[in-house]
């Protein structure tokens, strides 16, 4: 039973959520607490998993298509779909029950605003444009604002903007590079796929120009202090490097570790 578990929360992808919460919540000058954070980052990622339940019951059909995705636990039959809905719903509510616990109701109510925008307006667009990307991306950008909000800042405030703002960019061209290794499970599905008049490397590399800005742009609005050294090496720099030689073999790998990368170069000083 654990094993079609773990392929129906995808773990490692719920875990990505939380670390992208734990981020925002570093980025807040307040004093960390140590409880809160566990909230959050256990919090985040439950909620992040029980979505990702519900969204195989509702992808199921497209599931079945793919070779990347038909070992999944509903077109295995290792699950109903009435149980897979059951065991996701409870994984969401274990996660918003400990950010209200630790952050009072705004950061569940934008976990649960997230979590409708990926399973109501992602979900279905997808198999109708393939620009729904940019739709999706906004639920990439919740996890810093549910974070900042939980330690007390206001989810309009410039600097967590910013932030999210920064993981919104990183989406798009990772999603398209994923996109295009996997360009024959979409074609079997039905599932559009990006053909932009200036061919998907040029998109690509657009946004990796806007991207690499971004970055640089945190550590000029102070919005990264001490570790502003350590953010140039670690994010503009390799981005400029990689988008000069325009190497898609590193890219996709860097791009997987952004998250976490942030989130560690933000928690440094702060323990």
């Amino acid at each position: 039973m654990i094993a079609p578990l773990l392929r129906l929360f995808r773990p490692r992808l719920a875990l990505l959520n939380g670390v992208a919460a734990v981020g925002g919540y570093l980025l807040h000058p307040a004093e960390v607490q140590p409880v809160s954070l566990g909230a959050l980052l256990g919090g985040v990622a439950l909620l992040a998993a029980g979505g990702s339940a519900i969204n195989q019951v509702v992808e199921r059909d497209l599931d079945r298509l793919m070779v990347r995705t038909n070992r999944r636990p509903l077109p295995q039959g290792d699950l109903t779909p009435r149980s897979a809905t059951l065991i996701g719903v409870a994984a969401v509510t274990g996660g918003l029950l400990p950010l209200a616990a630790a952050g009072g109701l705004l950061p569940p109510l934008l976990g649960a605003a997230a979590l409708v925008w990926y399973l109501a307006v992602y979900t279905p667009l997808k198999r109708r444009t393939s620009l729904a990307l940019a739709a999706g991306a906004v639920c990439g950008a919740a996890p810093p604002l549910i974070g900042w909000c939980l330690a007390g800042g206001s989810p309009t405030d410039y600097r967590v903007m910013f932030l999210a703002g920064l993981l919104y960019l990183w989406q798009i061209p990772h999603f398209w590079l994923f996109q295009r290794r996997h360009a024959a499970d979409y074609r079997a599905a039905g599932i559009p796929l990006l053909r932009p008049p200036v061919g998907e490397t040029g998109l690509v590399w657009l946004w990796m120009a806007a991207l690499t800005a971004a970055a640089m742009l945190l550590p000029a609005f102070g919005i990264i202090g001490q570790q502003a050294a350590l953010w140039y090496v670690l994010f503009p720099l390799p981005l400029v490097v990689i988008s000069l030689a325009r190497s898609e073999r590193f890219l996709f790998p860097y791009l997987n570790l952004f998250p976490l990368l942030v989130t560690v170069t933000l928690s440094l000083g702060r323990f």
